[in-house]
């Protein structure tokens, strides 16, 4: 059985404070508000509910735990960019959002969805620049590409990864459509590398299956 099906709903935590003590290793997925993040961990786990979706963006506000044995976690974290979400709720979850990213042991690697039509935008680099003192590896899941034909699907990942590459070593990037259960297998490969505290490597096929 995959490592991500056996995911299951722990618990919200509006603080540092209410992380889980048990977790020995976190991998967290974070993507701008409504670039299809919560489709994603469902699609990996293989579950159409684990993450609540939801067509209003900015609806994730706390870090949601699910567990999946072993003190292993994946991590929904609040989406970002979203500008009807009041000024003083959004202070908090940035505050949290930061410390988390910067201060947390246990955290593997981060997991970055964007929206293959609308990748690297500056609050992706924003987040992305803020994670990389950290030194830990970043894999970008560019979701919805079901939307674009296979070459400019294509295309886009290779561009992205070009850049990606020149920016860090450890930044990597596939494409994936949570809609066709398409890039699974290459997300499983990489991110269920770092849970079990081994390198990665950076998946070579683009995601969409065979040519």
């Amino acid at each position: 059985m995959s490592l991500f099906r056996q995911a299951r709903f722990l618990k919200s935590a509006p603080t540092l404070a209410d992380l889980p003590p048990e977790s020995e290793c976190e991998v967290a997925f974070a993507g701008r508000s409504n670039a299809g993040k919560s489709s994603a961990i469902n699609a990996l786990a293989g579950q159409r509910q684990l993450a609540r979706v939801s067509k209003t963006p900015g609806r994730t506000q706390m870090l949601n735990f699910f567990g999946l044995g072993d003190g292993r976690f994946l991590v929904d974290l609040p989406g970002y960019g979203y500008a009807k979400v009041p000024a003083a709720t959004r202070a908090p979850w940035g505050r949290v959002l930061g410390d988390y990213l910067h201060t947390r042991a246990q955290l593997a690697g981060l997991a970055i969805v964007m929206d293959v039509r609308h990748p690297l935008t500056e609050l992706d680099w924003g987040l992305l620049e803020w994670f990389r003192s950290t030194g830990k590896p970043v894999h970008v899941l560019l979701t919805k590409a079901d939307k674009l034909s296979r070459s400019r699907a294509v295309q886009t990942l290779q561009e992205v990864r070009k850049v990606l590459a020149s920016a860090a070593p450890n930044w990597t990037a596939q494409l994936f459509s949570s809609l066709k259960q398409t890039g699974i297998d290459d997300a499983e490969a990489v991110i269920g590398a770092w849970l079990v505290s081994a390198e990665p490597d950076s998946p070579d096929a683009d995601g969409l299956g065979p040519p």
